[in-house]
């Protein structure tokens, strides 16, 4: 049978056409002689000839009014209400025709008939077309996943429609927290409290769990994930109800369950008027826009009305993508600002400042910079040539060409760094509060927070990645726990933070509750609907346990999660403050902190001792540089700097015998000499 429907749905249309008009004129015979024999009880009617007369009559005209009114023209497979309303008309149509048709020729047929032939017509014309589209759902039910719905609202409701028309998923209950609509039905599918989830799942065989609640705030939607996480299907979800509403996405495009919704934080709504207090009608620059947050702000930058915006980034194809994006925004959302792509290195200053200077700029958002732990850790004096002199560059070309406010983006891998990456930060915080301290033309601002969610070089896309390959996934270490943050949510505050700063100030965005590393893996991988299980790095698949509580020892998951060890550089655990003493600000979620710095005059002896050791490649001076300076950096392992660990014992002992900094360091310091690549046009203001 399946064959032969599939053969029938498969016929060209004027084939299918040709069919359906041969069938209609077939169903309005057999109904008009059905009404006759239940009307009269008896087939005697079928030798007298006037009956027959009405049928050349009633056949020709009912099936021109069927086609006049579209039946040929509708698809079977995707029938719906207003088939039904069109079909009713036809019959009622058709009916009239046999009646007119007695009464204009006298005809031998009782006055019922044509009312048992209409209901007759209904039943058979109408039947056959709705039992053909019953049969092609039954059909099309056998190859596709059954699923189960989450919300029972509008879009629950259109999910339900458009899935029923698509061949992949088939609908076969909802579940609604609501008690109003529990044990009703809405679009034929019963609806169940969310406890009965586990029991239809077993009882329909269900293959994937899709989440309708696009309206729901952030923690009922992690209440839902985790009460249907350890379920053993796909968890996926509709779009957000904004994105279906303004057009960019459809309820039918299905996408994994995000990872801001495992956060259970729903973000809090900006302060428009610190949103656009440094950046309406103003020339904003960022720095590193090709980078995370910097392309996330300067979507969040463009929508305040800048006068100008100027994207700066040393990568030309970051500087390409993110120059795309910001055009296409700019012609969906109908803005007019000049928005221009700049390929230029934060560490030429004396280039940085003629751009400030050239076309004005008001305002700075300082993104660029090597974050990378592991990476920074085996390039150490490339990580501080970008991350210090790159922001001390910007610092002093912002001073002297007299920019308004500079918000420098921080990392809370600063506070007492273990690695190169966030003693470099830290480092940069204190070249801007130095010279903060040192002027007030340029009101300089820090703000610091951990990790953001899907930004290059995250877990999340790592993690994601693994899963579609069969795993294993990577985890450094059990007890391993980070902070995250949306990349929307981190660049609103972070704007937000700069427009409330009196200068020099350090801020601290509020990430939430810390998140163990191996938890996020679990939950990626159970709402994925596969089992995870643990792996040790020298075990076999023959000693895998399964990572759950309940697990039998030795019994194998889907998913292996993998404990690496930690890398040079990292912290089983991140911290935002370097002393306790922090103080609220108006807005929840920035805090400020004041914390240890330098003035100008103490910091700069010991940039020139840096610059020396980072010239020499002296990794060990440079630890002992780092050592000197309120950083609070306390490396946990050796050197593992690439140039450094290749270098002869020798060619390191005679490197450390000389301690003599650089001339050209101290002259550049004191603004005698031409260039560097380091210092070049980076005099400090007032020397």
């Amino acid at each position: 049978m399946p064959s032969v429907l599939s053969k029938l749905f498969g016929l060209s249309r004027p084939t299918k056409r040709t069919l359906e008009v041969v069938g209609d004129t077939v169903l309005i015979i057999a109904s008009f002689l059905g009404a006759m024999w239940l009307r009269l009880d008896s087939v005697d009617f079928l030798g007298r000839p006037g009956v027959w007369l009405a049928l050349p009559v009633v056949v020709p005209i009912s099936v021109a009014l069927f086609a006049w009114l579209g039946f040929y023209r509708t698809i079977i497979r995707h029938l719906g209400l207003e088939t039904i309303q069109t079909i009713l008309i036809g019959v009622v149509a058709s009916s009239g025709v046999l009646g007119v048709t007695v009464w204009w020729f006298g005809l031998p047929i009782p006055g019922s008939v044509p009312v048992l032939y209409a209901m007759l017509t209904l039943l058979t014309v109408g039947g056959a077309r709705f039992g053909l589209y019953y049969c092609y759902l039954r059909q099309q039910q056998l190859h596709k996943k059954r699923v189960l719905i989450y919300g029972a609202g509008a879009a629950g409701r259109q999910l339900v429609m458009s899935l029923r028309h698509g061949r992949e998923y088939e609908p076969v209950a909802f579940l609604d927290f609501a008690p109003r609509l529990q044990g009703s039905h809405v679009q034929g599918l019963k609806v169940y409290p969310p406890e009965a989830c586990s029991r239809l799942i077993e009882a329909y065989g269900v293959e994937m769990f899709l989440l309708a609640i696009p309206g729901a705030t952030r923690a009922r939607r992690q209440e839902i994930i985790e009460s249907v996480e350890t379920l053993k299907i796909p968890v996926q979800t509709v779009p957000d109800i904004a994105d279906v509403v303004s057009g960019k996405a459809k309820v039918t495009e299905l996408q994994d369950v995000a990872i801001e919704d495992l956060l259970g934080r729903d973000p809090i709504p900006p302060d428009s008027s610190l949103m656009g207090a440094d950046i309406t009608d103003k020339v904003v620059m960022v720095t590193g826009a090709g980078g995370s947050i910097g392309s996330e702000l300067s979507r969040q930058i463009l929508r305040q009305h800048p006068r100008q915006l100027l994207l700066v980034d040393v990568s030309e194809y970051s500087l390409y993508l993110i120059e795309q994006d910001i055009t296409q925004l700019k012609l969906k959302e109908g803005q007019e600002v000049s928005c221009l792509p700049i390929l230029a290195s934060v560490r030429d200053g004396e280039r940085l400042e003629a751009l400030m200077r050239m076309f004005g700029v008001d305002t700075i958002y300082h993104a660029a910079a090597y974050k990378h732990v592991p990476l920074v850790e085996q390039n150490m004096a490339e990580g501080i040539r970008n991350n210090v002199f790159g922001t001390l560059a910007m610092a002093k070309a912002a001073v002297s060409a007299g920019v308004g406010r500079v918000v420098l983006i921080s990392t809370d891998k600063a506070v007492r760094p273990t690695n190169m990456m966030g003693a470099t930060k830290r480092m940069a915080e204190l070249v801007c509060q130095a010279l903060a301290r040192r002027q007030s033309a340029t009101c300089f601002s820090m703000v610091r927070f951990g990790n953001v969610l899907d930004s290059s070089g995250s877990v999340v896309p790592l993690f994601r990645q693994q899963i579609e390959t069969g795993g294993p996934i990577t985890v450094t270490h059990p007890d391993v726990t980070r902070y995250f943050m949306t990349i929307p949510e981190a660049a609103q505050l972070v704007i937000q933070a700069g427009a409330m700063s009196q200068g020099g100030d350090v801020f601290i965005l509020d990430m939430g509750q810390p998140i163990k590393i191996v938890d996020l893996a679990h939950r990626m991988i159970r709402l994925s609907g596969l089992q995870p299980y643990y792996l040790d790095a020298g075990a076999s698949n023959d000693d895998a346990v399964l990572a759950t509580p309940s697990a039998t020892p030795g019994r194998k998951g889907d998913i292996a999660i993998k404990f690496t060890g930690l890398r040079p550089g990292e912290k089983l655990y991140e911290e935002l403050l370097i002393a306790e003493a922090v103080e609220y600000t108006a807005h929840p979620r920035i805090m400020t902190a004041n914390e240890t710095m330098l003035e100008w005059d103490a910091l700069q002896a010991s940039l020139q001792a840096l610059d020396g050791a980072c010239q020499r490649q002296d990794m060990d001076r440079v630890r002992e540089i780092l050592f000197s300076v309120p950083v609070g950096y306390v490396p946990e392992h050796e050197v593992v700097d690439i140039g450094w660990v290749q270098r002869a014992p020798r060619a390191k002992t005679s490197d450390q015998a000389t301690t003599t900094e650089s001339p050209v360091a101290i002259e550049l310091l004191q603004g005698t000499a031409e260039a560097s690549p380091a210092w070049k046009g980076v005099q400090a203001p007032g020397s």
